[in-house]
């Protein structure tokens, strides 16, 4: 699970404008990042430009998952993740960016705005806090604690179910030896009886 993109982009009436972005393409190698970077923009504002105001959507592109959310005030958010990772943590990140950059950056700024002019810089520290949904969202680490705990009890029943098996096979193997010695106490009292002491 790794997010390698989160943007935050102005829808404006003709096209759109990328306002701030933060990458991590630590998992590409050094000559594709370029081209990796420019191709998760261009796709970003592509997106962002095709969405409807107040929309939310999830696209699938190539190996990619572009989360975007637009609010109604033509400000939106995405961020491109692998398959793996978790849709609802990332609504929730792009609901906090984009709460948190409309609070900060005024909005008179946003037509016009550029990553070079904006000042807002907590999208890295976004970028890197939600690398591990678990951590990042409190759903996910509260899923996670029930996934845990789901297995561990699993296995405990596993564990006393297959206690009760060798239960039951130990009855039933002392009724068997308690047959064999009732049959054993008959036999050789019936082998001593032909014998009289004197």
């Amino acid at each position: 699970m790794k997010l390698f993109s989160l943007s935050v982009i102005h829808k404006g009436a003709t096209k759109a404008n990328l306002l701030k972005a933060a990458y991590d393409l630590s998992s590409f190698s050094f000559f594709q990042r370029s081209s990796v970077q420019e191709f998760m923009t261009f796709t970003s504002a592509l997106i962002v430009d095709r969405s409807s105001l107040g929309s939310r959507a999830s696209v699938k592109e190539q190996d990619y998952l572009c989360h975007v959310y637009v609010r109604n005030d033509s400000l939106g958010a995405v961020v491109i993740a692998d398959n793996e990772y978790p849709s609802r943590v990332c609504f929730s990140l792009l609901d906090k960016v984009l709460d948190e950059f409309s609070r900060q950056v005024d909005p008179i700024d946003w037509p016009s705005g550029s990553p070079a002019t904006i000042q807002y810089a907590a999208l890295d520290a976004y970028l890197a806090k939600y690398q591990n949904p678990r951590e990042a969202d409190a759903m996910s680490k509260v899923q996670a604690e029930l996934d845990e705990t789901k297995i561990i009890l699993h296995n405990t029943m596993e564990s006393l179910l297959e206690r009760g098996e060798k239960l039951d096979d130990l009855v039933q193997k002392s009724e068997h030896l308690g047959n064999q010695s009732k049959a054993f106490y008959k036999t050789a009292r019936k082998q001593n009886s032909c014998c009289v002491v004197m």
